[in-house]
């Protein structure tokens, strides 16, 4: 069975305007330099057209991939039903139990994770842990360094 892929509906608009944009415009400058490198002459030591044939074989690999994650993806939707625990979508702080220091975060799919900019998948350590707590629990992080503890502040959607 493929793997599913959990998206914002933003996120989801972003990856299909990616594929229009490769499928059309990206396909077409591509298939240009192929035909412009052909013109060069002997195939056998044409470096720009080996380059060109890379850059397709990128392009048919970037589409192969969205296709993939398109036909595969779930929306994430925002669940007004409960909304005193983390899901996914939540936007979250939580506080470092040891140093008091507060950092806050999304929890998002693995496609949209980005942890520098403050988006955690709910498929790493720190999202599983997150995930069904409610404000005041605190969240247990297995890390390499040891178990690290998180306190709930507070849970917005």
């Amino acid at each position: 069975m493929a793997k599913e892929f959990k998206l914002s509906a933003e996120r989801l608009e972003e990856l299909k305007k990616e594929l229009t944009y490769l499928k059309t415009v990206r396909e077409k400058e591509v298939a240009d330099l192929i035909k412009e490198a052909r013109s060069f002459g002997d195939l056998s030591e044409n470096s720009e057209y080996d380059e060109a044939k890379n850059e397709q074989g990128k392009l048919y690999s970037r589409i192969a991939e969205l296709e993939n994650i398109l036909a595969n993806c779930v929306v994430i939707e925002e669940h007004a039903d409960d909304p005193n625990t983390v899901r996914m979508g939540s936007r979250i702080t939580v506080k470092d139990v040891v140093t008091g220091e507060e950092e806050t975060y999304q929890v998002v799919g693995s496609q949209e994770a980005d942890p520098m900019n403050g988006r955690i998948s709910e498929e790493s350590p720190f999202g599983k842990a997150l995930l069904g707590k409610a404000i005041g629990e605190i969240a247990v992080v297995e890390a390499p360094a040891g178990n690290i503890e998180y306190e709930v502040v507070a849970i917005q959607r």
